[in-house]
């Protein structure tokens, strides 16, 4: 039952268990091609989240997953089901924040975290930056509500920088569009209007920290917060733009993993 609600795929046959999360409106699509260059080494796990990617859609209940607990409970779930223990968590995007909250609820169950662009908090407020007002979130939640793929088409690009090279944000713009509305809709405001700082300390997986350059979601004094806040952490700038470099720049991603690993 949790292979089809996830649409979980296990791929290589290593001792050690790498579990691949991806963000908002994307699904495990998103992680291939770094995820490829470790099956040789790792069990690899890809999945979806409830209401994304190839998941069962039936699953999904806007009154459960209402918090990112919800979503950190289905990875403990995850875990549970294939038996992890001592297992390397890499999240990207919210996901990194999810991961920090599996970590917490099930400790063991992963030895590392690898947070790829991470934002605890998205707000800008009592002295901690953000990178957003108020005002500019629900202003992009007020666009969504009203226009899902118009906002997909506007904000997708953006995301994803690289305006150079126009299909990566032409593929992160197909994912938000073929995200179910009602799912984009509840998904973000969960993952705009979330406040997981109090969580970094609990944190006690060995972590990692991927920054990108030119990152709007999260921006560098971002991913020094959670670095300072998690003890014992390593952050590492990426020779990569913009906030998806699991797709625009895999080949970085992949030598900072393996030289953290």
């Amino acid at each position: 039952m949790i292979q089809k609600r996830h649409n979980i795929n296990v791929l290589g046959d290593g001792p050690k268990t790498m579990v691949f999360a991806h963000g908002y409106g994307c699904d495990q699509n998103m992680w291939l091609p770094v995820a490829k260059n470790f099956q040789e080494k790792y069990r690899t796990v890809l999945f979806d989240y409830v209401g994304f990617g190839q998941s069962d859609l039936s699953a999904y209940d806007s009154e459960r997953y209402n918090s990112l607990d919800a979503y950190a409970d289905d990875v403990v779930a995850i875990g549970k089901a294939l038996d992890l223990s001592g297992a390397i968590f890499v999240g990207h995007s919210v996901s990194a924040m999810i991961g920090a909250l599996a970590d917490s609820k099930e400790p063991g169950m992963f030895s590392e975290l690898i947070m790829v662009g991470p934002s605890p908090y998205y707000l800008t407020d009592d002295g901690y930056n953000g990178g957003f007002t108020r005002a500019q979130i629900d202003e992009m939640l007020e666009f969504l509500d009203h226009n899902h793929l118009g906002w997909s088409q506007a904000y997708a690009p953006a995301i994803m920088g690289n305006p150079d090279r126009p299909e990566l944000g032409e593929t992160l713009t197909n994912s938000f569009c073929a995200t179910d509305p009602q799912v984009a809709r509840d998904f973000a405001k969960v993952t705009f209007l979330s406040d997981c700082r109090d969580a970094l300390p609990n944190v006690k997986a060995r972590t990692l920290i991927l920054q990108c350059d030119q990152d709007i979601i999260a921006p560098e004094n971002v991913g020094q917060y959670v670095h300072e806040n998690i003890a014992g952490s390593t952050f590492s700038w990426l020779n990569a733009v913009g906030h998806c470099p699991n797709l625009s720049a895999p080949e970085e991603v992949t030598a900072a993993i393996r030289d953290f690993l």
